[in-house]
């Protein structure tokens, strides 16, 4: 296969709106949680972006991203080198869009495509993702005083309307 020919097969493969990705969506929807998709502003554009909880979610094939021990990667017989290339710079590329996006406060949670592939492990893997999403609601917005505000003035405290001459 010449370079041509390969890239306007990888060109044909979808990138966005796969089925492992609808299931995921379909099901956070279901749960009440309101997202945006494919967010460019972001490091690595995340699948899904709960902006609420800062969590990410990204939603990978295991073949393109190299998921080891999973059966449904396996490099091609043909063209070895190539691929071996291509699928460690695309697990390069999520680890440092992982990195990048921790640093700017996100929580990165990835599912992977063989998790969801069956029902039968789908209903238990979409639980612990919701519970993952929601349990760990940040609280940067909000800000909460120490227990003992009050006890850290400067100056002792004086009913309202007392004068001190």
């Amino acid at each position: 296969m010449t370079p041509e020919q390969r890239s306007r097969c990888m060109a044909a493969i979808k990138g966005k709106d796969t089925k492992p990705e609808m299931i995921v969506r379909k099901y956070l929807f279901s749960r009440g949680l309101r997202y945006r998709v494919n967010n460019r502003k972001l490091p690595g554009s995340p699948d899904i972006v709960l902006k609420k909880y800062k969590t990410v979610v990204f939603i990978d094939g295991c073949f393109w991203h190299g998921h080891e021990g999973c059966k449904y990667y396996r490099l091609p017989k043909t063209n070895v080198d190539f691929w071996r290339h291509k699928i460690a710079m695309n697990i390069a590329r999520d680890y440092a869009n992982g990195v990048d996006l921790r640093l700017a406060g996100w929580k990165v949670i990835r599912v992977w495509e063989c998790d969801i592939k069956t029902k039968a492990k789908r209903g238990e893997i979409l639980e612990r993702l919701y519970q993952e999403i929601v349990g760990t609601e940040h609280k940067s917005n909000t800000y909460e005083s120490p227990p003992d505000a009050d006890q850290i003035a400067a100056e002792p405290r004086a009913p309202y309307g007392d004068k001190k001459n």
